[in-house]
């Protein structure tokens, strides 16, 4: 039994969970998997959304016309994809080799969901690369699976010291983020912040914790500093790696901004409406700051910028994305 809204694994029969303090639902379930796909489902499509405005809104947002609509959503997940501040390099190997990948498990996971890993895809996995990296509809879960592992396995304080242990009571493997990772070759456990993957000077250190803390995930309130599900384990790992090649903060909020618009199109798309509504601003205009904040991006300020949206009539639809909270 998890947790719907933490992700924390709980005692069955549990009415109230010990970390966050909210209650839950009296309810056991199979697998790991199936409890965090359905609490995601739950909080982003059943909850009762706030009935307060977003910052910054006052009155209902007039219709955007549809042409505006589809650059809008140009803007979210531009067909070309977005380049992130960072190249792969020997990630990909390094995490076939210390077990935090099984190989097999990896490739069947695609090819049994109809869409089998590609030629550079594969590359970056087994050989590694020097291309930088491009985020894209087609990449998106390739990415939150490759960065879920090397954020799971790398030693960082963050894992080590960070939220992860203060709120674990003891059991870290608890969490979304480390019972749902499934396709190891060891137990999770022993891939637990072990690997020394991407180090990090203290100014790179310095600068990962400051992100992190400030990057959010609609899935729950949570930031990346508290990286207890997937999302937020794997852009944990795309902060590093950004940051141990030179990324500045403004780069690095804003490469967090598309990694976010693609991992959820539908809630970053009903952002850039709103921001478009609110402040005549475009997607690509928006601060990388206020895009992946808690004003907008965590789970509370989205519903309420969801609702603030019903109000007005308009819920523009996104292509599907890989929003699941589980190994998918």
């Amino acid at each position: 039994m998890y947790c719907q809204h933490c992700g924390v694994k709980l005692p069955d029969g549990a009415g109230e969970c010990d970390i966050c303090g909210q209650s839950v639902a009296k309810r056991g379930w199979g697998t790991a998997v199936a409890v965090i796909v359905f609490a995601f489902i739950i909080l982003m499509g059943g909850i009762v959304w706030s009935q307060q405005s977003p910052a910054g809104a006052n009155a209902a947002p007039a219709a955007i016309p549809p042409e505006e609509m589809a650059e809008l959503q140009a803007q979210v997940n531009p067909a070309e994809g977005y380049q992130l501040p960072a190249v792969p390099g020997d990630l990909g190997p390094q995490l076939l080799a210390a077990g935090a990948i099984d190989y097999d498990q990896f490739v069947q996971l695609y090819e049994r969901s109809g869409r089998p890993l590609n030629e550079a895809q594969l590359t970056i996995l087994t050989e590694g690369s020097d291309e930088p990296l491009v985020i894209n509809r087609e990449n998106a879960h390739f990415l939150l699976n490759l960065f879920w592992a090397a954020g799971l396995a790398n030693q960082n304080p963050i894992l080590t010291e960070g939220a992860m242990v203060q709120y674990g009571a003891g059991d870290v493997g608890r969490f979304a983020s480390t019972g749902g990772w499934t396709i190891g070759q060891r137990p999770v456990m022993e891939l637990y912040a072990s690997q020394p993957l991407i180090p990090l000077t203290p100014e790179q250190q310095a600068l990962v914790e400051l992100v992190a803390a400030n990057v959010y995930r609609p899935c729950c309130n949570n930031p990346t500093s508290f990286p207890d599900c997937n999302h937020g384990m794997a852009m944990l790992g795309l902060l590093e790696l950004m940051a141990s090649q030179g990324a500045t903060e403004d780069e690095m909020y804003e490469a967090a901004k598309y990694i976010n618009a693609f991992w959820f199109p539908q809630q970053a798309l009903e952002t850039a409406v709103f921001f478009q509504a609110t402040q005549d601003l475009g997607y690509t205009d928006v601060d990388g700051r206020l895009a992946v904040g808690p004003e907008v991006f965590s789970a509370t300020g989205f519903q309420e910028t969801h609702q603030w949206l019903v109000a007005g009539g308009q819920l523009p639809q996104a292509p599907e994305g890989g929003n699941s909270c589980g190994v998918s």
